[in-house]
């Protein structure tokens, strides 16, 4: 009876704690999906990444077009289902079990993301902080502080992150 109490409680925890780091886990239906890459126009081979990225919906579906696609994802749960989820198509799909605060999204083309709203502003910091190149982003729902999404398209957001000039 302890060890499925001990189970119960980390199940708990695995998807309530990541409420301290992004949002709750909320699978992206099948036509936001569609819509979000659409928005997000990647060719393939071109690389998104997805921060919180859940089941790994969005990842299998970039992989069909040919877009390279790595998800990041606190929820240890879901990251394995995510890898079996995504297992035809682990050569364009790779799934970490890591705080996307903690990485770099530099090599990103596009980012997609469905955080809180108290999140965003940092989320928007740390792209123009990392970024090294023109990139879109899509966000499910929430808005970038101070900046105007490009597109809106059933709860969808696109924003376009230019490079910064160069001071000579």
């Amino acid at each position: 009876m302890s060890l499925l109490v001990l189970i119960a409680c980390l199940v708990i925890l695995a998807f309530s704690g990541v409420l301290l780091f992004g949002a709750p886990y909320l699978p992206t239906l099948k036509k936001q999906q569609q819509e979000a890459l659409d928005l997000l126009s990647l060719k393939p081979g071109q690389l998104l990444i997805e921060l919180g990225s859940g089941d790994g919906r969005i990842l299998k579906e970039a992989a069909h077009r040919g877009v390279r696609a790595i998800g990041y994802e606190i929820n240890p749960f879901l990251v394995i289902y995510s890898k079996i989820n995504c297992f035809r198509q682990r050569k364009l799909v790779k799934t970490h079990w890591r705080n996307f605060w903690n990485i770099s999204i530099s090599p990103a083309d596009g980012v997609y993301t469905f955080l809180l709203d108290r999140y965003m502003l940092k989320l928007d910091k740390k792209i123009i902080s990392e970024m090294e190149k023109p990139l879109n982003l899509v966000s499910y729902c929430f808005k970038l502080p101070g900046r105007k999404s490009i597109k809106k398209q059933s709860g969808l957001l696109l924003y376009h992150f230019d490079m910064p000039e160069k001071k000579i």
